[in-house]
């Protein structure tokens, strides 16, 4: 005897009526009819008479059914504690993540939140910057990594994390595939791939950057908005581009990732990874989340 099998008699029992019981089950007719015959089966006992217009309990089946209440009803309210208790005892926190974080930290971070901290669990939401700042301010998250912004609201709290490294990603069968480092002069008349700045200023904004403190000017040649994107056109010779390290994970085939020399510009502080959560507010498992972070810091920098 099944519990599946009582609750479809006990459905049949409060309907009279085999496809409304079916409905309210989610299940076919059919389904229904054979959960039935096998619990009468099981009980060696007739529980309802059914013809072609009416269904109605047998004087057993009426018994059964009195008695099958009772004991569905402990059951919905074991099954009800129980899930309470699981909801108390499992933290849920939401993480916000940039691209950079999803692909690069989070994956190297989540192992040991997990070893540490098996209660906690985690939703990881993947937007950029600017899309995810709000969230924090409407609860939407409850911590995110992101890059910093120039100017910060007040109701946010910021905690430097790292800063990632920049590569160069270019064709397979470029010239400057070879070589172990490139400086951006050697950059100066190839055509550019760079996101678009209103919705990645700082990844946008590194490339210009870059060139102009060369005393350069940098050849845009087409701009989109994701790393993936970038990336693939970078694979079919449209040009080549700036992108943090992490980018070369994304086993696009066709394309190499070579180390930017830039003397001249501190790269290490060029894309620089934040956490940030609102502020005068508690939260066990964002914090928990963040000493995982803190104790592991040096070992993330080292990866970026």
């Amino acid at each position: 005897m099944e519990i599946q099998q009582i609750r479809c008699l006990l459905a049949v029992a409060d309907t009279l009526h085999f496809g409304r019981a079916a409905h309210g089950l989610n299940m076919l007719p059919a389904s229904l009819g054979r959960h039935i015959k096998l619990l009468e089966e099981n009980l060696g006992v007739r529980l309802l008479l059914r013809t072609t217009r009416s269904v109605a309990l047998t004087n057993a089946g009426q018994d059964f059914v009195v008695a099958a209440k009772d004991i569905i009803d402990r059951v919905d309210q074991l099954e009800t504690t129980f899930r309470a208790r699981q909801k108390l005892q499992s933290e849920v926190l939401r993480v916000g993540v940039i691209d950079s974080a999803a692909a690069g930290l989070m994956p190297q971070v989540l192992p040991h939140l997990h070893a540490q901290h098996p209660d906690i669990v985690v939703e990881m939401l993947e937007q950029k910057t600017i899309r995810l700042l709000p969230r924090i301010l409407t609860g939407g998250v409850d911590i995110a990594i992101v890059r910093p912004p120039v100017v910060w609201d007040p109701r946010l709290e910021f905690r430097p994390l790292f800063s990632e490294t920049i590569v160069v990603a270019v064709p397979d069968k470029h010239p400057l595939a070879s070589k172990q480092v490139v400086s951006v002069h050697d950059m100066i008349d190839e055509p550019l791939i760079v996101p678009d700045r209103a919705s990645r200023p700082h990844s946008h904004d590194l490339t210009i950057k870059l060139f102009l403190e060369a005393g350069l000017t940098a050849r845009v040649a087409q701009v989109a908005e994701e790393k993936q994107t970038i990336v693939s056109l970078v694979s079919t010779g449209v040009g080549l581009a700036i992108v943090p390290k992490w980018a070369s994970r994304l086993g696009i085939s066709g394309v190499s990732f070579v180390d930017l020399e830039a003397p001249d510009t501190p790269r290490k502080d060029a894309l620089k990874l934040a956490a940030v959560w609102l502020r005068d507010t508690r939260h066990s498992a964002r914090d928990a989340f963040l000493g995982v972070l803190d104790d592991h810091s040096d070992t993330l920098s080292k990866t970026a």
